[in-house]
């Protein structure tokens, strides 16, 4: 039997550290890729459930138009639907129309409502005017609905079969649209359309 046992060398000490050095590199990258990951994949989750609500809440809104032309606040009337290529004022949208009260929010929600949907600082809002009728200096209220966005654009079906940039168009103030076209761009790059027909 030996009188003192044998222990590693400087040598062996120093392999067997760098060894664990590497191995912990390597653990800490794999790690670090799985979280990036997992952070890349609840971000574009977090996209997604968000475009998802906003075409919900546009198509609720859509379906739901109404032919109900409003006084504004200097008192003429304007088309129960209006679509604009280009927005100028303040207080105009890409797309304002009236739509049918909602019951089940309350006896303030009741009446026709006239809203809007605008394209602001890379944002989509929602405007509420208080009531469809305006009174003069009358601010509609305005809701965050998507952010992240580059463009807005609309287009609307005419009984005709045309897709329209601009709405009323050629005499047709009087009716609605049969269906809107919604093309969104995101930040991202990516361009999602849908087309909401009215009831």
């Amino acid at each position: 039997m030996p009188a003192h046992s044998r222990g590693f060398t400087l040598i062996e000490l120093l392999v067997a550290l760098v060894i664990l050095v590497l191995l912990s590199f390597a653990g800490y990258r794999g790690l670090d890729a799985v979280l990036q990951t997992r952070e890349h994949i609840a971000k574009e989750t977090r996209k997604w459930q968000h475009l998802a609500f906003f075409f919900s809440q546009m198509e609720q809104d859509v379906a739901q138009a109404i032919h109900r032309p409003v006084l504004d606040q200097g008192g003429l009337t304007q088309p129960a639907w209006i679509g604009r290529p280009v927005v100028v004022a303040d207080d105009e949208a890409e797309l304002t129309f009236t739509r049918a009260g909602i019951p089940d929010q309350g006896q303030a929600m009741l009446a026709p409502q006239r809203i809007g949907y605008r394209l602001q600082q890379d944002e989509i809002i929602l405007l509420r005017w208080p009531f469809p009728d305006q009174a003069p200096l009358t601010e509609p209220l305005r809701y965050p609905l998507l952010e992240g966005v580059r463009e807005f654009h609309l287009r609307h079906l005419d009984i005709n079969g045309n897709w329209l940039e601009q709405w009323p168009s050629g005499g047709q103030a009087d009716i609605l649209p049969m269906a809107v076209e919604v093309a969104v761009t995101l930040a991202s790059g990516e361009k999602i359309t849908r087309v909401f027909a009215l009831q």
